[in-house]
């Protein structure tokens, strides 16, 4: 079972975040081997990108997982990387700073199980051993790298259960700070709907059964942000990211011909990273942004677009202004913006459905199914959700 539950998040309601519900201390075990509400272990789940710091504390809750405490930091782990192939002293300085943060919420916690994991800025990185050994040494944390099909897999089982599965086919994103993950996933023959089709759609990625496939391109918001520039973004410099992100995207295409299977069938797209979401908050007209209200919402394309040729036409500090971007995010969003474009030109499609979640969410669940502690069945309480509502 695919299980999803949450409390409002209100750190990650921010540009910048920071942290939301207190910890609670975990609770003993019942009689019949249940644990008791609001007293079960806590599991953790920290992800470390190329821009982002973000850990989840949840514990198990009738149909999925409550979350107990949260924390977000923009780090840019990844800066520079692309250029120099290494990770900066500052960089490192201030990952440690914030992982500090993360290890105090572990402990005080009493956390169960924890799934510790970083991607792209540490897989490309050549001082990224030593660095991550610095981590152990100065925090505690002992952090994985994670391969890219581990983290397409983890993305997609974070966001399943907002998959639509009545359309033939879902292209899955997630465009990260150093990468961005894309799945295909073929929905023809899922059946069902809700925990047990997403059961299923997670399976076929994780086990390659035909119906899904994936790829991940070495480019990201930072990455291409550095390479083209983030703050004074013209018509032509947008013009020339799309472009070479679409360049990245045509052996992906020319091997599975998905514009082709597409163009008589139903499809959605279900992006899961900070474009979309700032996307969305900015077109619904967020006076800040609220996650309770940005994810599992639907847009169109064509509203999409809108916006980001809204955000082409701003300067960069209009876009600091902007609630939904802030001043850490107003360099990475047109970049952001030109990956998301390459992506809707390669595969034309109508609908885009929005999910801030994803890969720790991911992890969390894994966990929780590995320990069998998801209860179904019971009656449903206010502020668990695991159906994409």
């Amino acid at each position: 079972m695919i299980g999803y539950a949450e409390e409002p998040d209100k750190a990650e309601n921010l540009p910048a975040g920071g942290e939301a519900v207190k910890s609670e201390r975990p609770g003993p075990l019942r009689r019949d081997g249940q644990f008791r509400e609001n007293r079960g272990p806590v599991y953790g789940a920290l992800d470390l990108g190329t821009n982002n710091c973000r850990l989840l504390l949840a514990r198990p809750s009738r149909r999925g997982f409550r979350v107990v405490d949260a924390f977000s930091r923009i780090i840019r782990l990844g800066e520079g990387v692309s250029q120099s192939g290494r990770l900066s002293d500052a960089a490192m300085t201030r990952t440690i700073d914030a992982l500090r943060v993360c290890a105090q919420k572990l402990e005080r916690a009493q956390t169960h199980r924890a799934r510790l994991v970083a991607t792209e800025a540490c897989r490309s990185a050549g001082n990224s051993g030593e660095f991550l050994a610095r981590v152990k040494r100065e925090t505690g944390l002992v952090i994985e790298v994670l391969t890219p099909e581990e983290e397409a897999s983890l993305a997609v089982a974070g966001c399943a259960t907002l998959i639509d599965t009545t359309v033939d086919y879902a292209l899955v994103f997630d465009i990260g700070g150093g990468s961005s993950e894309l799945i295909w996933l073929d929905l023809r023959r899922i059946t069902g709907a809700g925990a047990h089709a997403a059961s299923r759609i997670v399976d076929s990625v994780r086990h390659g059964t035909g119906q899904s496939v994936w790829t991940s391109l070495p480019v990201g918001v930072v990455t291409l942000a550095e390479r083209f520039g983030g703050c004074e973004v013209t018509p032509d410099i947008f013009e020339a990211m799309v472009t070479y992100v679409s360049g990245l995207l045509a052996p992906f295409e020319e091997r599975h011909a998905f514009r082709r299977r597409i163009a008589q069938s139903t499809v959605h797209f279900l992006g899961t990273s900070g474009t979309v979401t700032t996307v969305a908050g900015i077109q619904l007209g967020l006076p800040r942004y609220d996650r309770s209200k940005v994810d599992g919402c639907w847009l169109n394309v064509s509203d999409v677009n809108r916006v980001t040729y809204d955000l082409l036409g701003r300067t960069y500090e209009q876009r600091v202004a902007e609630p939904c971007i802030g001043h850490d995010r107003a360099d990475l969003v047109l970049a952001g913006c030109a990956i998301l474009e390459a992506i809707i030109r390669a595969w034309p499609c109508e609908r885009l459905r929005v999910a801030d979640r994803g890969l720790r969410e991911g992890i969390l669940s894994s966990l929780m199914m590995e320990d069998n502690t998801f209860r179904a069945g019971r009656r449903r309480r206010r502020g668990d959700w695991n159906d994409g509502r």
